[in-house]
């Protein structure tokens, strides 16, 4: 990997763009649309003259061209976030064609204008941060996104709606490396930007995409929904529906509980599977509120509670497991509390794995920072070549959740079912991301020496509207 001053590569880059045809049309043409490059944008930034890794030197990244006066029409518009309960509303038991078709003509205008601001965002990073192969292949993705879905007209039939069904799925899927090539650009570049600036970038991505996905996976489960032969609107006791429990993608019945025991069962699953079976797994213990129900979407709750009880399973064996030992070894058991308070669930997860140190501590929040870079982008890298398994790794040998149905392939089932030795470095910040995207929280309290106590609180009443940025869009 080379390393080279980024003001002469930059002047370097800009001089060959320029000589290129495809940079000639903007200044000298007097068209109605005005058409820029990405790659021209933000160029009289300071850069630091530190010397840098720039894993993009071997090759100059292809830059989609962007209507100029498209994307300001769409970054002009607000977004218009949910709530999970205006979710369950509208997608209840009084689903019909016309609530339907309403669905997906909030989704086919709303999609558009959430990337678009997100468009906006990368566009104003350095130039040398945008160059990335990483950032840069992200930025692509959205460009050609926003392209296709700012094109699709009204939708007013059940044809329309299955057609804009088949270009959500289509783009659901191709967006699913989208996480590890984010956080894997945001490593490489932690030199140019300021962490304060990179993981504000990642939390603003993050929580959009978040938003994106769900709007998207709640209209197809309606679709579906709608589409089903078990679906009677305004059903009945004589005529009750499949998933009465279901609105989409929400799960009307969360039980925390049960929650808790599939994650538990699963983490365990996946460190006897890391450590060996002669390796002792600690017990999970469940106490407090364990009748506890609420609306929640549960892919989101299961990567959360599953990112929290991997660290502390990996914590306990590691700083209790001696295999030079032969002898039947014990380690202390995690104890997971679990309060239902009047707006609130707080799930409090205690163990005894030695606690974080102190110098790491101010880091587990952040993309960015940390001592492992090189080990977190060998590892990250592998998250798109396991995609063929980890659907797999969850249905066939692992159990099924409690609380989904047969949904659409998520990127949360590749992180959660990866291997404990696949240490990415994201997941107590992902998961805060996920936490505070509902106006939820997860703190970390640590003593080092002896243990952590994590604590993850979530809103029991669906009455919060997404979050779309740490600011607000």
């Amino acid at each position: 990997m080379s390393t080279i001053s980024s003001r002469p590569l930059l002047q370097r880059q800009l001089m060959s763009m320029r000589c290129s045809n495809r940079f000639t049309t903007t200044a000298i043409t007097n068209t109605p649309s005005i058409i820029r490059p990405i790659a021209l944008l933000n160029t009289s930034r300071h850069f630091p003259s530190s010397r840098r890794h720039l894993s993009f030197g071997q090759q100059t990244p292809n830059f989609q061209w962007q209507s100029s006066r498209a994307l300001e029409a769409w970054v002009e518009k607000p977004a218009r976030p949910v709530s999970l309960r205006q979710l369950i509303f509208f997608g209840g038991r009084h689903l019909d064609e016309r609530r339907l078709l309403d669905s997906a003509n909030y989704v086919r205008t709303e999609l558009p204008t959430r990337i678009a601001h997100r468009i906006r965002d990368m566009q104003k990073l350095p130039y040398v941060v945008v160059t990335n192969p990483h950032i840069s292949y992200v930025y692509q993705l959205y460009c050609e996104a926003f392209d296709s879905f700012r094109k699709i007209k009204e939708i007013h039939n059940q044809d329309d709606n299955d057609k804009f069904c088949a270009v959500l799925k289509q783009a659901l899927h191709r967006h699913l490396t989208v996480i590890p090539k984010l956080v894997m650009g945001v490593l490489e570049c932690r030199e140019l930007m300021s962490p304060e600036q990179l993981d504000k970038f990642m939390n603003t991505l993050l929580r959009s995409r978040i938003s994106r996905r769900v709007i998207a996976e709640q209209h197809l489960a309606l679709t579906d929904t709608f589409h089903s032969p078990f679906h009677f609107p305004d059903s009945s006791p004589e005529h009750p529906n499949a998933h009465p429990d279901f609105v989409g993608e929400v799960f009307l019945r969360c039980n925390a509980k049960e929650v808790v025991e599939y994650c538990g069962r699963l983490t365990q699953k996946l460190a006897r599977k890391a450590y060996g079976d002669n390796a002792p797994v600690p017990e999970i213990i469940i106490e407090g509120h364990l009748d506890t129900i609420f609306p929640y979407i549960p892919s989101h709750l299961e990567y959360m509670i599953g990112e929290l009880l991997r660290n502390s399973i990996q914590a306990t064996i590691e700083r209790h497991y001696n295999p030079a030992n032969p002898e039947p070894q014990q380690v202390p058991p995690i104890h997971i509390l679990i309060c239902h308070a009047p707006q609130h669930i707080i799930f409090r997860v205690s163990d005894q794995g030695g606690g974080i140190q102190n110098s790491e501590l101010e880091n587990i929040w952040s993309f960015s920072k940390g001592s492992k870079r090189d080990t977190q982008l060998q590892n990250l890298a592998m998250i798109p070549a396991l995609a063929a398994t980890m659907q797999e790794l969850e249905t066939s040998g692992f159990g099924h959740s409690v609380t989904r149905k047969d949904g659409h392939e998520s990127s949360l089932t590749r992180l959660t079912s990866r291997p404990p030795n696949l240490k990415l470095g994201i997941g107590l910040p992902m998961s805060r991301v996920y936490a505070e995207y509902w106006a939820g929280k997860l703190e970390i309290h640590s003593l080092e020496g002896y243990g952590t106590d994590a604590f993850l609180q979530i809103s029991k009443l669906g009455n919060k509207s997404e979050q779309l940025t740490l600011d607000g869009l």
